[in-house]
């Protein structure tokens, strides 16, 4: 294909053979310039140099470690010199006599070596023209004049390329796209054939099944009613079942029993908990910033309380992708919406006085639009800032289309009154703490302490000043960012020109309507992803490889309405993306392995479905039912698929398919970490089940509660549990996430990272995690109060312990060495007195003085420990409930307890 002028020609192909291709201009399109030597500076500004600088500079420029062959192309006398030959590269003005010249037509020489890396006709035309023209070579100073100047002159035109095989074909580098790994673009499949016309059969098994005969595996049978209903509660709760609940679904011997189960937990509340917390993993959702400067993200909660209505209230997901995307723009006047966007903001990020506002900018810009493509169509799409994407049809052009829908995006925290429906308790009990201790003063000295308690036998007055006030106004904007908590703030966006504001106020502020007004944000293609190389200006577009790119689709260009029209593109069931990539995120959660391996990479590198027809059928299904999640759910788990036993596996399973990939049988998983901790929780009793609100902090390590975090400049306040247990025992997923401060239980039960994607958790076993569940305060306390609920329940029967652990009565063996533990453990309690402790009052810091270089020391009070109530101790409790204690910590190591199967 080729351009002449205006006039494109567009070959009609099919999907599966379409790229957008961008494609240089040829020079007699371009307007008539004021002399040769002008147009020849245009042309090697805007093709000929991004050229060298993609294809030559690795080997022959400043980013490699020597220069190949004695051959310096970052200059024209370099060029002129030549290399190792000392021969010139470019002939001015006489391109056939130019060894560069023939070297990109591969004429003898060949450059740049690899294949995949030679130039088009297009950029060979380009570099002879430019050598026929004289090879100008403007200084800096002159080559910016020309970018900025000419730049909407020289916006490349595009157009579609076939390849003959069927395949896709990108003739700017040369790749072809094998059929196979293009199979997330195509059209859904349709039942054509009649495969599922037996309206007896469910669609999933029959879609399972055809694989299975295949290989000549034969599925298990369905798992017994005690195994399913503990599987099932804790797929859709997070919680295991309790004694009367199992007791109620095994007596219930009616036809429907299983499917009123399913339809009882997805009504209950705990269901957007869990559903909710599988969201936030992909999101990255914390309450805090990140990087070097950890701020708190006061509101960043409400966020999270609006996943979890959503899931209860089955949004339809196609309306929860429009609202996180542009809820805004969509719907002002909702709360929800504006709430929604914060999904905008959830990445790490910061900017300080010490980092380049347009950097900053810039990285929020590159992270959003690649969380997008991961969270909605499993495309990592930052691949394409520097270069074609190397393994997906994803030109860098589309990148920076896509990047230019978000230009607009603007960070305030918008005024959103409470509403009903959110919860606010503690609100006044906590913001009066922070007004205390901002009438405090500060930090105090070493003089307030014994002095045999000094990390130093001297202390430096003016350093010790110093030192006390810069963290004494750090602490100070700490303690109003705690504030503005209370406040009726949502963490959200707006769209609006481009705006500067100083990022460690604690409220970033709605500006004016006024203010918003003005010319959108211009984009331009990074050169190598360099904000300071900026060359082709980009308006806003989709993925061209998706159907629904079409040129009939079509992002404004105004200052509002981009990122709505973009979540329409999304949701529009042309795309066959977002229904595919959602479907199978949620068979990922209920079998532990998306259809497709790679829940956030449906590209060529990403492990291909399993049974693709089957991942197609429920996207078809998903769409047609309304986009439910809780509609998918029924079909899901209303499968023999999902209800098979785990055990035991025959060995034509083991043999031909040991990863079970084609689902023979139900593969068992450990339970989360969320999962883990509130189950701990839900046994002994303490459970706090209320939903929403404030982030709470649990009792965590103390040598990690109480490590200096930098933050500001200074170190942030330790980390201080809830002050009462039913604040601190709340679910998991209301624990406050600071993205510098991991909670090492949930870490080492594989609670993912906040700085990135999540799209399936690791599932590691692990020495610590035994450790950890043997030896932590948690499990500890847990057990505790576990002996104390069944001492004060059922006078300290064992077989009620096993009951409220395992959900079954116990078989004598078990009973007997239950009952020997137990002895044994007693006898050692009643030798024992065990010695109360209490929290530390206060935690000595250490700083570097900047004016002095002398360190520096200060002691911050631990107020919530004065205040603390602590969860039930040995020393609260008889020698008898210590010893039941110790059975109970053996019941919650158990697999039985931590496994599902």
């Amino acid at each position: 294909m080729m351009v002449y002028g205006q006039q494109i020609f567009r070959p009609t192909v099919c999907l599966a053979a379409r790229l957008i291709l961008w494609l240089a201009p040829h020079s007699a399109a371009v307007d008539t310039p004021t002399s040769a030597t002008a147009r020849a500076e245009e042309l090697f500004a805007h093709r000929v140099l991004p050229i060298f600088r993609t294809k030559c500079f690795s080997c022959h420029g400043k980013v490699a470690d020597d220069i190949r062959g004695e051959f310096n192309m970052l200059t024209r006398e370099g060029l002129l010199k030549g290399g190792e030959s000392e021969e010139p590269s470019i002939v001015p003005g006489k391109p056939q006599q130019s060894p560069l010249f023939k070297a990109v037509k591969r004429d003898g020489l060949k450059m740049p070596p690899k294949d995949n890396d030679r130039l088009t006709p297009e950029q060979i035309e380009n570099v002879q023209d430019w050598i026929a023209d004289g090879a100008p070579w403007p200084d800096e100073d002159r080559l910016q004049v020309i970018l900025q100047t000419t730049a909407d002159k020289w916006a490349s035109n595009d157009g579609i390329v076939v390849s003959t095989s069927g395949g896709l074909s990108d003739v700017w580098t040369n790749r072809r796209y094998k059929p196979e790994n293009l199979w997330a673009y195509q059209p859904l499949w349709k039942d054509d054939s009649g495969v599922l016309a037996d309206e007896s059969r469910h669609p999933i098994d029959v879609l399972i099944e055809e694989r299975l005969e295949e290989v000549g595996i034969d599925p298990l049978p369905r798992a017994d009613r005690l195994t399913l209903i503990r599987r099932l509660t804790f797929d859709l709760i997070g919680l295991p079942p309790t004694p009367a609940e199992i007791d109620s679904f095994l007596r219930d011997t009616s036809d429907d029993a299983f499917d009123r189960l399913v339809s009882r937990l997805l009504d209950s509340p705990h269901y957007g908990e869990q559903w909710g917390r599988h969201w936030l993993d992909v999101v990255r959702y914390a309450d805090s910033a990140g990087f070097s400067n950890d701020f708190l993200r006061a509101n960043a909660w409400r966020y999270r309380d609006y996943v979890v209505r959503s899931f209860n209230n089955d949004k339809p997901y196609d309306e929860f992708v429009r609202e996180q995307i542009a809820g805004d723009e969509i719907n002002p006047g909702d709360p929800e919406s504006l709430i929604a966007v914060g999904f905008l903001r959830m990445g790490p990020w910061e900017h300080t006085a010490m980092s380049v506002a347009a950097v900053t900018r810039q990285q929020f810009l590159d992270d959003i639009t690649n969380n997008v493509g991961v969270t909605f169509l499993a495309h990592e799409l930052r691949c394409a800032s520097c270069h074609y994407h190397k393994f997906d049809p994803i030109p860098t052009r589309d990148y920076y289309s896509m990047q230019a829908v978000f230009a607009p995006v603007q960070f305030a925290d918008r005024t959103v009154e409470y509403q009903p429906y959110e919860n606010i308790d503690g609100f006044a009990e906590r913001k009066a703490r922070i007004i205390r201790l901002q009438k405090a003063g500060g930090v105090k000295s070493l003089g307030g302490i014994p002095k045999d308690e000094w990390p130093v036998s001297e202390r430096d007055a003016d350093t010790e000043r110093k030192g006390h006030a810069k963290v004494n106004r750090k602490r100070t904007q700490i303690l109003e960012r705690e504030l503005k908590r209370f406040k009726p703030l949502a963490f959200s966006v707006y769209s609006g020109r481009d705006r500067s504001f100083i990022s460690n106020r604690p409220i970033i502020a709605m500006p004016s309507p006024a203010q918003r007004k003005g010319e959108p944000p211009a984009v331009r293609i990074l050169t190598g992803g360099s904000i300071e190389s900026p060359s082709e200006l980009v308006t806003p577009a989709v993925l061209s490889v998706v159907e629904n790119a079409a040129p009939s689709f079509r992002i404004p260009e105004t200052l509002t309405g981009r990122r709505a029209a973009l979540a329409e593109w999304l949701t529009s069931p042309r795309n066959p993306l977002t229904a595919r990539v959602m479907v199978n995120r949620v068979w990922q959660s209920h079998f532990g392995r998306g259809l497709a391996g790679n829940p956030n990479n449906f590209g060529a590198t990403g492990r291909k479905p399993t049974h693709p027809r089957l991942l197609d059928f429920l996207a078809d299904y998903f769409m047609a039912n309304d986009w439910s999640i809780k509609k998918l759910h029924q079909l899901i788990l209303s499968s023999q698929t999902w209800q098979r036993a785990s055990g035991p596996v025959p060995a034509p399973a083991r043999q031909k398919d040991p990863d079970n990939q084609l689902y023979s049988h139900f593969t068992p998983r450990r339970l989360s970490a969320e999962e883990l901790r509130d189950s701990m929780l839900l046994v002994s009793g303490e459970l706090n089940p209320k939903l929403g609100g404030l982030p709470v902090r649990p009792v965590i390590n103390m040598e990690i509660a109480m490590q200096p975090r930098h933050i500001m400049g200074s170190v942030a306040p330790a980390w201080q549990p809830s002050r009462t247990p039913a604040e601190r025992n709340r679910r998991s997923i209301y624990t406050e996430r600071i993205r510098t401060l991991r909670d090492p239980m949930m870490e080492v039960f594989n609670q993912p990272g906040l700085d990135t994607s999540c799209e399936r958790r690791d599932a590691s076993t692990i020495t610590p995690q035994a450790f950890t569940l043997l030896n932590s305060r948690n499990s500890f306390d847990r057990a505790l109060a576990f002996a104390s609920r069944v001492r004060n329940e059922a006078n300290g029967n064992v077989e009620q312990q096993l009951s409220l652990a395992f959900g079954r009565s116990v078989t004598r063996k078990e009973l007997i060495r239950c009952q020997s533990h137990y002895a044994d453990m007693l006898r050692r309690h009643a030798k024992q007195t065990p010695t109360p402790t209490k929290l530390p009052r206060y935690v000595i810091r250490e700083m570097v003085e900047e004016m002095t270089g002398l360190a520096f020391y200060w002691v911050e009070d631990l107020d919530l420990h004065q205040d603390h109530v602590p969860d039930l101790k040995p020393w609260d409790v008889s020698a008898e409930v210590r010893a039941l204690a110790d059975v109970c910590l053996v019941l919650l190591n158990s697999n039985e307890f931590i496994y599902l199967y």
